[in-house]
């Protein structure tokens, strides 16, 4: 596993190699690509969009991009390539696909391994619809898992039931339904390891669903890497890739480790985005309003529009793991530095007697000027910057007015201080009874992290909150199940948290002039003293072979060795580590790891590369439905 390469862009390499037919990529085939149909499900659907756009799709000649179980029409000059998961429902629509002889060539690609059977069902198809020819490639890919950033992937779209906090913890699960959830994980997890190259030596706490998944993974690619001739790892595209000498380090955790985390309200860009805009798969959805023109309709509407927050967005990149005032104040200085390259192009016209936009004109005389051609040619690229520059303004912009709506900077300054056992500006009680103060959701995340990090409570007064609780409009089956859980959990709770110390600096000093786009008044300037989750501090004790009480009792797995004992075991501290949390995770947990790596940077300790899994992506409104049906079955 190499520093230099991600396992955002291998598994970007892998998809445009696929998609050449598995052939890799040449100056011929990226010039002239030959052109085909795109056939996946809804799980291919879901690991391509972050990836490809449609545009890179066309440059690698995908004309049409259809999923498996739409209905298509024949385009039968044209060879289609399918990437879709090996499930019965999907190979059956497959091989109806081979009896209506669809298109010209089949190249099938499969997202995870196929089974035997299911190989010999696809074929026994094609020698009853005579496509044997027209079958021309069928590959196995590893690539079930979905990469959102070049240090973060997840098993499964949010709203995918399969491996939910849910399904793994609910009281009547049968074993065979875990078993089936865990063996799915680690089937994601030997893809990414495949795709990365290296065989990691995994570290995890007994005891739990993380514990299932660290041995049936042990045991998975003990298996495979037995004889070198089958060994995914001994390729050599794996061999090109593997720079580092040092193998990763894998620690899987289990969710219920830290339920406190995934409620907190947040400060930070990305996670703020997806808390309260619903961030999926890259992309955010917000409802803008539009001031309508046409009589006899209202002044102004309601319109959804989407925008893709990219790896290529430069401004994202730089400000995703920001405070959100941060965010603001660099939003308008770009708008301010776009408005003086804009103001110096129009200067140049006006100097040039150019002051309309007739491209003619300017084509006649741009070639007599370096200035004008200076001033044309960077057009596009003030363009595609206003662009940027807009779509973060209405970012921004829709996540303050929910800020402001809801008050999310108490929630934050509060929940920071709960977990840093500091003095309350405002009660909890007075938080809840306040009508203005957020949703009734907000309400119930703030007592759950007050329950879980708070200083010691009765049955008495938790009971007396809930009535409260239930006045102010919230849902108590979620609190029931915390109850429960924090009667049951081993760990000594309060000792693992310490929360960031705040303080209001002084207020968004850029942001006060009139011609600023946000209205800040009325929202705390926080900054937060950096500080580490219960999930980083147990990544802080592997990676660099601490013994703290966290750790001292994980189990430790090493797949190359015969039998791992204590005296086999790394003696060097780790460059690199995937983390990853069995029943959920969140962008909390992920920047908290991303500015841990950065300060062991900053301080000369050595880069740190670390890699954030989950197998569901969840913000907190979505994990506190999963918690609100575990309690009503309580």
């Amino acid at each position: 596993m190499s520093s230099t390469v991600s396992l955002l862009q291998r598994q970007t390499e892998s998809l445009k190699q696929m998609l050449n037919f598995n052939q890799p990529l040449s100056k011929a085939s990226i010039s002239e690509p030959q052109w085909k149909v795109l056939v996946y499900d809804n799980f291919g659907q879901s690991v391509i969009s972050p990836l490809l756009t449609v545009k890179e799709l066309r440059d690698i000649g995908v004309t049409l991009h259809l999923l498996l179980d739409s209905d298509r029409e024949p385009i039968q000059d044209v060879p289609a390539i399918y990437f879709i998961m090996p499930t019965d429902d999907n190979i059956r629509r497959l091989c109806k696909d081979f009896q209506n002889q669809l298109y010209e060539s089949y190249s099938l690609n499969f997202i995870s391994a196929i089974s035997r059977q299911k190989l010999e069902d696809i074929a026994l198809a094609a020698i009853q619809t005579n496509a044997v020819t027209q079958v021309s490639k069928v590959f196995d890919q590893y690539l079930n898992f979905i990469s959102l950033e070049d240090d973060m992937f997840c098993l499964c779209h949010q709203n995918a039931e399969s491996l939910s906090y849910y399904s793994i913890n609910k009281g009547d699960v049968k074993d065979v339904e875990i078993e089936g959830i865990m063996d799915s994980i680690v089937d994601s997890l030997f893809s990414v390891f495949v795709t990365l190259g290296s065989i990691p030596v995994i570290r995890c706490p007994r005891g739990n669903a993380a514990e299932m998944v660290a041995e049936k993974l042990d045991k998975k690619l003990r298996e495979n890497s037995r004889d070198a001739r089958s060994s995914l790892f001994t390729g050599e595209g794996v061999q090109a890739g593997q720079i580092s000498f040092q193998r990763p380090l894998l620690v899987v955790l289990d969710r219920n480790m830290d339920l406190a985390t995934p409620f907190h309200h947040t400060w930070t860009y990305q996670a703020l985005a997806h808390d309260v805009l619903d961030l999926s798969l890259n992309r955010v959805e917000i409802h803008e309003t539009v001031d309508s023109k046409s009589p006899g309709r209202t002044p102004s509407q309601k319109k959804k529009r989407a925008y893709d927050l990219s790896s290529t967005d430069r401004f994202w990149q730089t400000h995703k793991g920001s405070p959100f005032p941060m965010v603001a104040e660099a939003v308008q200085e770009e708008l301010e530095s776009y408005k003086m390259q804009e103001d110096e192009v129009r200067r140049l016209k006006r100097a040039m007697g150019l002051e309309g936009e007739n491209d003619s004109v300017i084509s006649m005389v741009s070639d007599n000027t370096a200035k004008l051609t200076y001033a044309v040619s960077s057009l596009p690229e003030l363009l595609e910057k206003k662009r940027l520059i807009d779509m973060h303004t209405n970012v921004a912009t829709a996540i303050l007015e929910q800020i402001k709506a809801r008050k999310l900077d108490i929630y934050f300054e509060t929940e920071e201080k709960l977990m840093n056992k500091s003095t309350l500006d405002k009660s909890i009680l007075d938080i809840i009874q306040d009508s203005d103060t957020g949703t009734s959701e907000d309400k119930a995340r703030l007592f759950i992290i007050n329950l879980i990090c708070g200083t010691q409570m009765s049955e008495r007064e938790i009971d007396e909150y809930s009535v409260e609780l239930e006045k102010a409009g919230c849902e108590l089956a979620s609190i029931q199940y915390i109850r429960r859980w924090k009667s049951y959990s081993k760990m000594s709770l309060v000792s693992s948290y310490g929360g960031g110390e705040t303080k209001t600096i002084n207020m968004f000093s850029k942001l006060m002039s009139q011609a600023s786009q946000f209205a800040m008044e009325g929202v705390k300037n926080l900054v937060v003293k950096k500080h580490k989750l219960p999930i980083t501090k147990v990544v802080d004790s592997l990676m660099d072979l601490k013994s703290t009480a966290e750790v001292n009792d994980y189990r430790y797995f090493d797949p190359k060795l015969l039998r791992s004992t204590d005296t086999t075991r790394s003696k060097a501290p780790f460059q690199e580590a995937v983390v990853f949390v069995v029943g959920g995770g969140n962008y909390i947990e992920y920047q908290n790891l991303v500015d841990y790596a950065k300060q062991s940077k900053d301080k000369g300790i050595g880069l740190k590369h670390i890699t954030y899994g989950c197998s569901q992506l969840l913000n907190a409104s979505q994990f506190l439905k999963q918690l609100e049906k575990l309690g009503k079955e309580i």
